[in-house]
């Protein structure tokens, strides 16, 4: 049975204003990670950005995670939690019995016994991951996955209006020094 559902539309509304209100990538994806952590009562949260070139998952921000665990190693795109062609989430409801995770000793360590990892997608490339993590057994309810997918969706736009905006930004700054 699912859990009841944590994520509703006041909770959206305050990721959507936390997104536009930020002025650096950084300051949003803390922010994001912070909420979503206490918002939902979980454990805690990561933004990662895929690194196409070394096809490993980058950490930007985690919220609720050890450092011991945030640096346990490479998250290896082939070994780490598989996001099927599909773009489905991917819902490990307890990762002591489950063997699609990279590090489940680290996750033991860390009290982790949930977690639930959704793509972020642009122009329908994988572009990083949203993760929540959860230290008990979570059924995630369907209406809790249609939010984790809306604000992953908003995460990957907020993504690509930093990359446009910092490419603006050194645009802006070559034709000031000419």
């Amino acid at each position: 049975m699912a859990d009841q559902n944590k994520i509703n539309l006041e909770l959206y509304k305050l990721f959507v204003k936390t997104i536009s209100e930020a002025n650096h990538i950084e300051e949003m994806a803390t922010r994001l990670t912070q909420i979503l952590v206490g918002a939902l009562g979980i454990k805690g949260a990561a933004l990662f950005i895929l690194d196409p070139e070394r096809e490993e998952l980058e950490l930007l921000s985690s919220a609720g995670l050890s450092m011991d665990y945030v640096n346990k190693g490479p998250i290896l795109v082939d070994k780490s939690i598989k996001i099927g062609p599909n773009r489905e989430p991917v819902v490990i409801m307890d990762t002591q019995t489950s063997d699609k995770i990279q590090y489940p000793e680290k996750a033991k360590e860390e009290g982790i016994r949930a977690i639930v990892s959704y793509p972020i997608t642009m122009r329908k490339k994988i572009i990083g991951s949203l993760r929540l993590y959860h230290s008990q057994q979570w059924d995630v309810s369907k209406e809790d996955l249609d939010f984790v997918e809306a604000l992953a969706q908003t995460t990957g736009l907020a993504l690509m209006y930093f990359r446009v905006a910092n490419a603006v930004g050194s645009v802006k700054e070559v034709v000031s020094d000419i």
